[in-house]
C-alpha cells in the first residue's frame, strides 16, 4: 500500500478540494471497518486515507506535505491522532464535538422606505414604525417566571445537541427536550410564555445621509427580531426606494434634464435659467447653432456624493421646439428669411439632398 497521499486517496496532485473530498467519502465508505467487519486490511486502508485527508484538506498542510513530504509532520509538527472514526466523519458530515446551540440570534427584518429625489439629494430626518419582537420585559428575555430561572437540560448537558449511530454515521440532531437552546425552563414568564419576546410595535428614528440612491441600505443595528431567552437581537435593514422626478433623472451622481429651447434661442443662442434641487438658478450658456441632442454641462450641480465630499454634474439634453403657431407677422418673417436662404445656414440637410441627388442620377 503507497503512503503518498494523493495516491492513497486516488486523485492528482493538482487536485481541487471538492474532487479530494469527494474521493475520500468514495474510499471512506469502502473501506470503513463496519463494512468490513475483521477485515484488519480494510481498517488499515481506512485510517491510512484518513490520514491522507485530514492533511490534504488543510490548505496550510498541504502546502507543507507539497514541499516536505511526511517529514514536514514528524517530531511533533502537526501529527493528528486518527483513533476515533466518528470524529472524522463528523468533520466530513457535519457536526462537531463540544460545540453548544443555544438560543439563536434574533433574525434580521427588512424595511422599504420611498423617498423623493429631493429627500436624496437633501438628506432626511424621519422616524418608522415596524411591527417587531421585542425582549419580554417581565422576564428580561429569559422566558422564565421573574424570580426563577431556567436550568440546565439533562439530555444533552446543556449542549443543545444530541448525537445519534445510523450504520457507521454519526449523526448530530437539536435536542429533543430543550429544542436546541440547552436549557429547560421550569415555570415560564406568562407574558412571553417562555419565549422570552413579545410582539409589539417599536418607533424609529432615522437618519437618510445626503447622496443616497435607489436600492441604498441603512442598517439600524439590533432593531430587528429579538432573539429567543435572552439571544442577541438581529438587525433591521432599510432599503431606500427613490420616487421618479417629474424634471430631473439620475446616473450616479449626474443629474439630467431634457429641456425644450425654442428654434430661435437655438439658431442665435442665448441662455436660459435651470433651477436645480439645490434651490439655485443655474444659468445655463446656448450657443448659437445647438442642435438637438446636444448635451450642456453645468459642474458641480448633481447630487451630492454618499458620504464624501463634492458633487456631480447637472447636464441638459437640448430639444429644438419647432413652432406649431405663428401669428400673420411671424410667418411674414419666416417668409422673408426663406427667401434669403443659400442652403449654407443648414450644412447637413444641404448635404444629405446633395448626396440623394447623385444617388438617384447615378441609377437613371
Amino acid at each position: 500500500m503507497s503512503d503518498d497521499f494523493y495516491e492513497l486517496l486516488e486523485v492528482e496532485r493538482t487536485a481541487d478540494d471538492g474532487t479530494i473530498k469527494s474521493s475520500y467519502r468514495r474510499l471512506a465508505m469502502r473501506f470503513h471497518p463496519d463494512k468490513n467487519p475483521g477485515c484488519n486490511q480494510s481498517e488499515g486502508k481506512f485510517k491510512a486515507i484518513s490520514e491522507a485527508y485530514e492533511c490534504l484538506k488543510d490548505p496550510q498542510k498541504r502546502a507543507a506535505y507539497d514541499r516536505y513530504g511526511k517529514a514536514a509532520f514528524e517530531n511533533g509538527g502537526g501529527a493528528q491522532d486518527f483513533g476515533g472514526f466518528a470524529d472524522i466523519f463528523d468533520n466530513i458530515f457535519g457536526g462537531g464535538r463540544g460545540r453548544q446551540s443555544g438560543p439563536q440570534r434574533g433574525a434580521d427584518l427588512r424595511y422599504d422606505m420611498e423617498i423623493t429625489l429631493e429627500n436624496a439629494f437633501h438628506g432626511k430626518a424621519t422616524e418608522i414604525t415596524v411591527e417587531v419582537s421585542a425582549l419580554c420585559e417581565p422576564c428580561s428575555g429569559s422566558g422564565a417566571k421573574p424570580g426563577t430561572s431556567a436550568n440546565t437540560c439533562t439530555t444533552c448537558n446543556g449542549h443543545g445537541k444530541v448525537r445519534a449511530q445510523q450504520g457507521f454515521f454519526v449523526v448530530e440532531r437539536a435536542c429533543p427536550t430543550c429544542h436546541g437552546a440547552g436549557k429547560v425552563i421550569p415555570d415560564s414568564c406568562t407574558s412571553c410564555r417562555g419565549e422570552g419576546r413579545v410582539d409589539k410595535q417599536k418607533t424609529l428614528s432615522v437618519n437618510v445621509p445626503a447622496g443616497v440612491d435607489e436600492g441604498t441600505r441603512i442598517r439600524l443595528t439590533g432593531e430587528g427580531e429579538a432573539g429567543a431567552r435572552g439571544a442577541p437581537s438581529g438587525d433591521l435593514y432599510i432599503f431606500l426606494h427613490v420616487t421618479r422626478h417629474a424634471i430631473f433623472e439620475r446616473e450616479g451622481t449626474t443629474l439630467f434634464a431634457r429641456t425644450p429651447i425654442s428654434f430661435t434661442t437655438a439658431a442665435l443662442g442665448g441662455s436660459i435659467g435651470i433651477p436645480g434641487l439645490d434651490g439655485e438658478y443655474h444659468d445655463i450658456r446656448i450657443p448659437a447653432g445647438i442642435q438637438s441632442g446636444k448635451q450642456l454641462r453645468q459642474r458641480g450641480a448633481g447630487m451630492p456624493v454618499l458620504n464624501g465630499r463634492g458633487s456631480g454634474d447637472l447636464v441638459i439634453q437640448v430639444e429644438v421646439e419647432t413652432p406649431t403657431k405663428l401669428n400673420a407677422k411671424q410667418k411674414e418673417l419666416l417668409e422673408a428669411f426663406r427667401e434669403t436662404e443659400t442652403g449654407e445656414e443648414c450644412p447637413k440637410s444641404t448635404k444629405f439632398f446633395d448626396k440623394l441627388r447623385s444617388v438617384f442620377d447615378d441609377i437613371i
